[in-house]
């Protein structure tokens, strides 16, 4: 009989040696959320990086065209020493972090209950801990490179549930609701859903973004974290103000941080894609980006001790 330790199925990658092998981890309320393992040999133990975009959704398929559209950071990352892989995590819920508090679990009937449903962080700590059972992985040396909301997702996570990372990139970390930021004036609400409409607003000035942030609850937030970890802004992005708040904070809170900026006009452009298929050829800039990343990573997590 099959389990979940077992891929349920594998598959080569286009232009390279290594095959992406497919798994489902349970999630903390019984659910199934997908993800994919590559090892850069058949034998040995790896330190591992999750790799993570966006606001979350899609499945298998949302998994397969990333592999297929943005293998270069992940052959990068094979080529220093480390297991890697994307992971796919349920919907983003807005203001569920802010809402629904930690996580409480009780009993009941001889089952499980909860305070609220998990949130997607929380799938990825579900991955984390699915991968770290993985006999080539080093359970003791997981990092997390998370791009625009898996960038605030690496900050939720390590704020809730310390002790489960090595390294950490929050590369354009959308961290308006960690920072619990007042944007009612630059983020109108759609009166169709009753959400926000952050696309569009304007957080370019650290000090002016310091100045709606709820201090005292972005201190508290960021106490509790424990890992390393690198933040990257983008040059003359509409959040850059965020982006460097966020690293701000971590400093004056006493945590390792490491900031870098970088002009490029892609949102997301620490994960080069080709749209045909064939492995993506990052330009200068990316090239240099994906370069120090793994240069941070090999500081914290070192592959080759």
């Amino acid at each position: 009989m099959k389990t979940t330790d077992e891929p349920i199925f594998v598959e080569d990658v286009e232009g390279s040696a290594r095959p992406a092998a497919y798994y489902l981890a349970e999630s903390r309320d019984g659910l199934y959320v997908p993800y994919l393992l590559r090892t850069p040999a058949d034998e040995g133990r790896f330190p591992f990086v999750f790799l993570a975009y966006g606001n979350g959704g899609g499945g298998i398929g949302w998994l397969r065209e990333w592999t297929r559209t943005r293998s270069s950071i992940m052959e990068r990352l094979l080529a220093a020493g480390y297991a890697c892989g994307w992971g796919r995590y349920r919907t983003e819920v807005d203001l569920g972090f802010n809402r629904g508090g930690p996580l409480m679990v009780d009993a009941r009937q001889g089952m499980e209950v909860m305070n609220r449903s998990p949130l997607e962080f929380e799938d990825e700590l579900a991955i984390l801990r699915h991968v770290a059972r993985h006999p080539q992985v080093d359970a003791g040396n997981l990092g997390h490179v998370g791009v625009s909301h898996a960038g605030e997702m690496l900050f939720k996570l390590a704020s809730r549930y310390p002790g489960i990372l090595r390294a950490g990139v929050a590369s354009e970390p959308a961290n308006h609701e960690f920072l619990d930021l007042r944007m009612s004036d630059a983020a109108p609400v759609n009166p169709e859903t009753g959400l926000r409409d952050i696309e569009e607003m304007q957080m370019r000035d650290p000090a002016w973004v310091r100045s709606r942030t709820n201090l005292p609850v972005a201190r508290e937030r960021i106490a509790p974290i424990d890992v390393p970890i690198l933040v990257m802004g983008r040059d003359g992005d509409h959040l850059q103000g965020i982006f460097r708040l966020s690293y701000e904070l971590l400093r004056e809170s006493g945590k390792e941080a490491s900031w870098v900026t970088w002009d490029h006009p892609l949102h997301g452009y620490l994960f080069p894609a080709s749209s045909d298929g064939a492995t993506a050829r990052p330009d200068q800039v990316q090239e240099d980006a994906i370069e120090g990343v793994i240069a941070f990573l090999d500081r914290h997590m070192n592959p080759r001790r």
